[in-house]
């Protein structure tokens, strides 16, 4: 098997990394980009560099390929992760990137392997084809934990607040986002065999199939979506309760990219419940403009309603 190349992009190799990490997160047009971008440079060089990492391991589990090569793959960053920590010089223009921020804001090792595991538990067996379908709610819990949790236990590293109820801010969050980017992301995970409802709320709606085109033409799918979508909202409740600890012991400012995320997640999970859960291919989005707006309010201090 060929030796997997961790630069995978012609933009990931021109310009500085910083400039590569920066075009890798303009590109996505992610509703994390306007927050980040408004960041002072030193954090937002580290939030993008974190950012294409993340874009660059969910690549290889999404793409078209076959297992063991996409385990290769997230093999190859793993020892470039670990590489970086144990002094050696990165092997791609995103491993320098993400060396300077490492270097810069202290960032765990253990939440950067976290990312390759949740990534992982993308990849079908071999010979099979898809993804998780119908996972247990706990498996779940893991996938978001690790998928999500890690990139904020990183994130607020980055912010500079690393303290207990930031921590319990940024877990609750991360599992909050990631519920809501699989409400959102029904339909285009279907379509390469993914489904995420955990089986426990299929079960509950009286779906007993774990197959995504079965369970999205079911018609107690609303159900299903909409009990998934408590759970988001709970764990919204737990990231504002853990802030306003954080705030009550004097600790301000620095978290206001992360609210911003909220704000703006929390106005896409209220828009999707809106919409319902039958015309799944009508896309909800919360625009430019918005994402822009929020994020400066955000960073002045005076963050806008949910």
């Amino acid at each position: 098997m060929p030796q997997p190349s961790l630069d995978s992009t012609q933009s990931d190799t021109a310009g500085s990394p910083a400039a590569a990490a920066a075009a890798v997160t303009g590109r996505s047009g992610s509703t994390f980009y306007w927050p980040m971008l408004l960041l002072p440079r030193s954090k937002r060089a580290a939030m993008f560099a974190i950012y294409a990492y993340c874009r660059r391991i969910d690549d290889i589990a999404d793409e078209p390929g076959e297992p063991a090569e996409k385990r290769a793959a997230l093999d190859a960053w793993r020892r470039e992760i670990r590489g970086l920590y144990g002094g050696g010089a990165p092997s791609s223009s995103l491993g320098a990137a993400l060396k300077g921020a490492i270097e810069r804001y202290g960032l765990p090792r253990g939440e950067l392997e976290a990312l390759i595991d949740g990534m992982a538990m993308d990849i079908p067996a071999d010979g099979q084809s898809g993804g998780m379908t119908g996972p247990a709610l706990p498996t779940l819990r893991l996938y978001c934990r690790r998928v999500a949790g890690a990139v904020g236990m990183l994130a607020i590293r980055v912010f500079d607040r690393a303290d207990a109820s930031t921590e319990a801010f940024a877990l609750a969050l991360g599992e909050a986002l990631q519920l809501t980017n699989i409400l959102r992301d029904l339909t285009e995970d279907a379509g390469i065999g993914r489904l995420y409802l955990p089986r426990e709320l299929l079960d509950d709606a009286g779906i007993g199939s774990s197959d995504p085109a079965g369970v999205l033409a079911h018609p107690n799918l609303p159900q299903a979506c909409e009990a998934l979508a408590d759970l988001a909202e709970e764990r919204f409740a737990e990231a504002r309760r853990a802030l306003a600890e954080g705030q009550s012991a004097g600790r301000r400012g620095s978290l206001w990219a992360a609210v911003a995320m909220m704000v703006l997640y929390h106005r896409l999970l209220v828009r999707l419940r809106a919409r319902g859960w039958r015309d799944l291919d009508r896309r909800v989005r919360v625009g430019k403009r918005e994402c822009a707006l929020v994020a400066v309010r955000c960073a002045l201090g005076y963050p806008p309603a949910a």
